[in-house]
């Protein structure tokens, strides 16, 4: 079935789940899928009233889910988030807003206001807080409800909003345990193709009926106290997500690096600071088999593929650890997810050269992200990782939105 809650949005806008379901689920589904030109992942969805279809871009370390609301928003159950309430508290901001045109969604006086970032072209605007409701397919962990039994499409072209994953008390995640009631815990499986999504915990089955929640590695969610968004106040901490990396790809010691390690789904690639990115390049160059190409942009390492053996996880070239807490807790990245094919015949290493000051030393980004199990478990503040599932015969697309219960 589908399950609808009432959001809060920031209209630019931006969402408050309002419950409208009888029936709580357990857990929630969202089919995920990855725009080839853009290379974005992009939710499909329903909202409003009456329902229309939506389709936003994932933003992992996104605050707010919000869409644009120039764009002939219209919905009898929106309602602006009035200032100095509740739920303008809980956004965690200090601004109020007026508008002096008829009201209408985006534009209301003694509104909550809010300046959301778009990172994907860097620009930041001012948003109404609102709420309106917004529907979503239950999962008993291997199949939708029955709103979903249309298999998924493609993305077309166009989104209207962008559905950040943020571990603040707005995002996405919180918004849909606190209205259903479940653990503050989401999983990503993102895929080249269409992947999924799931709110309020496992299992997480996907064909042949594996349960991909088992095994996983887990290491501690860092906070970052200082905010990454585009416009903050002061003191007030990040709200995307940070690993304690103490080994880096290249085996140097992390302790006093340039601001930690982060995922994002907003890279397309890894992006590593100069002198990490010179050692993976120095390894990947030691291979002999790989015979080095001129290099095709974004990329800087570059080869010759046709002589590249292939395994399970992908191209036979050396694997990359991400090593955590302890030297038993890494994060393996094999050829799947650390080469791309670029041409007939020529590859690249999938890591990008973040120059030698950046924000964060690491940034793990989606293509790194794809076939690997991610549970991000808000109220433990932990992160639990599967490596490739292609190890276990399965891919994040394969989750079983063809059939319902």
């Amino acid at each position: 079935m589908a399950s609808s809650a009432l959001l809060l949005l920031l209209c630019v806008c931006s969402l408050q789940l309002f419950l409208a379901s009888a029936q709580r689920p357990k857990a929630l589904v969202l089919p995920i899928a990855k725009d080839a030109a853009s290379l974005q992942y992009v939710a499909r969805l329903t909202q409003r009233t009456p329902l229309v279809p939506l389709q936003a871009v994932v933003h992992l370390g996104g605050g707010f889910f919000w869409v644009d609301c120039e764009r002939g928003y219209a919905s009898s159950t929106y309602r602006p988030v009035r200032c100095r309430t509740a739920q303008c508290a809980a956004a965690q901001t200090k601004s109020c807003s007026s508008c002096n045109l008829a009201p209408r969604p985006g534009c209301n006086t003694n509104s909550c206001s809010f300046f959301p970032g778009n990172p994907f072209i860097q620009t930041s605007t001012s948003g109404e807080l609102a709420e309106d409701v917004l529907s979503v397919s239950s999962t008993d962990g291997s199949n939708p409800g029955a709103a979903a039994a249309l298999p998924p499409r493609g993305p077309r072209s166009g989104t209207t909003g962008i559905a950040g994953l943020g571990r603040n008390r707005v995002g996405l995640p919180s918004q849909l345990a606190a209205a259903f009631s479940f653990r503050r815990r989401f999983a990503l499986c993102l895929s080249s193709a269409v992947g999924v999504a799931f709110f309020g915990g496992g299992p997480y089955r996907l064909l042949p009926g594996i349960d991909v929640s088992k095994p996983l590695l887990y290491t501690p969610l860092l906070v970052n106290p200082v905010s990454t968004a585009g416009v903050s106040y002061k003191g007030e901490p990040s709200v995307e997500y940070f690993i304690g990396v103490t080994s880096d790809p290249a085996g140097h010691r992390q302790e006093d690096g340039l601001g930690g390690t982060k995922i994002s789904t907003v890279n397309p690639y890894t992006v590593l600071e100069s002198s990490i990115y010179r050692a993976v390049v120095a390894t990947f160059s030691k291979e002999r088999t790989l015979q080095r190409v001129p290099p095709v942009k974004p990329f800087g390492f570059c080869f010759n593929s046709t002589g590249v053996g292939s395994t399970r996880v992908g191209p036979a070239v050396p694997q990359i650890d991400l090593v955590m807490q302890s030297d038993l807790v890494f994060w393996r990245i094999f050829g799947a997810n650390s080469v791309v094919v670029v041409n007939e015949g020529v590859s690249c290493l999938a890591f990008v050269d973040g120059g030698t000051n950046p924000r964060t030393s690491i940034v793990v980004g989606g293509y790194q992200l794809e076939d690997n199990l991610l549970e991000f478990d808000l109220a433990a503040s932990r992160l639990g990782f599967s490596s490739s599932l292609l190890f276990r015969q399965t891919t994040c697309a394969n989750f079983n939105f063809t059939s319902t219960r």
